[in-house]
């Protein structure tokens, strides 16, 4: 049988608290919906083969990019298209939900000590 029931951000951020995993909540066809805290700095990285779509739920996210940055706040969201080198940062935590195709590492091309485990579902 199947379940319907919205997801509920709210009830979903209560399940966790650590910082820079993101978690999946649903997925559309080969695209993974994520929720995520943040805060300090992450790493540059690039995504080569994919856009990145981030959606600020609450709190104030800074992109940076090489030649710029943006700033986006609660209730906006920002794409950063493939191939674009960037870096995210928060200086208060920032809740926020990633659109981006199954399997895409939250590093990129790279693998460090911030590289999360990929499909964490919550």
């Amino acid at each position: 049988m199947t379940h319907y029931a919205p997801i509920n951000f709210t009830e979903k951020y209560a399940l966790f608290h650590d910082q820079w995993a993101p978690k999946v909540v649903a997925e559309m066809n080969d695209y993974q919906f994520k929720i995520v805290r943040l805060e300090g700095d992450f790493i540059w990285h690039v995504h080569v083969e994919t856009d990145e779509t981030f959606i600020v739920l609450e709190g104030e996210l800074r992109i940076d990019f090489c030649d710029g940055m943006v700033t986006i706040g609660a209730g906006e969201m920002y794409v950063v298209k493939k191939g674009i080198e960037h870096k995210p940062s928060a200086e208060r935590e920032v809740k926020l939900l990633l659109i981006e195709p199954r399997g895409v590492r939250n590093t990129g091309e790279e693998t460090n000590e911030r590289t999360a485990i990929n499909d964490v579902w919550i």
